[in-house]
């Protein structure tokens, strides 16, 4: 049995509020926000974080964040998001499945945390 948990949110065996879905990609709403958007973009690949991530899982994340953009565009926030890679426990990392946070729908100041 797989314990990530967001494998297991991909998989259905955890509900989670769907927000996208294609062959290669997963998004739904993040249960702590950090803004009025806040969606994790998760690959259906595991991948434990950015700093595992190989050369061929390139064009995985570049389609993350596409996803992320495609998502802003639903949304209405083109005028300013943010798209964050916490990497490792220090950064904030609390699941370590590769995610890209989207976050947006209220200023965002500089610098962050």
């Amino acid at each position: 049995m797989n314990t990530c948990l967001f494998c297991r949110i991909i998989s259905g065996e955890i509900s989670a509020k769907k927000v996208y879905e294609d062959e290669h990609t997963y998004a739904f709403d993040d249960i702590n926000p950090q803004g009025p958007t806040h969606v994790l973009v998760i690959p259906k690949k595991h991948i434990r974080g950015l700093k595992e991530a190989q050369v061929e899982d390139a064009e995985l994340l570049g389609r993350c964040h596409l996803v992320a953009a495609h998502i802003a565009r639903q949304r209405g926030i083109e005028d300013g998001y943010r798209t964050v890679l916490n990497v490792g426990p220090n950064a904030g990392q609390s699941v370590f499945h590769l995610h890209v946070h989207l976050i947006g729908g209220r200023s965002l100041r500089w610098p962050p945390g």
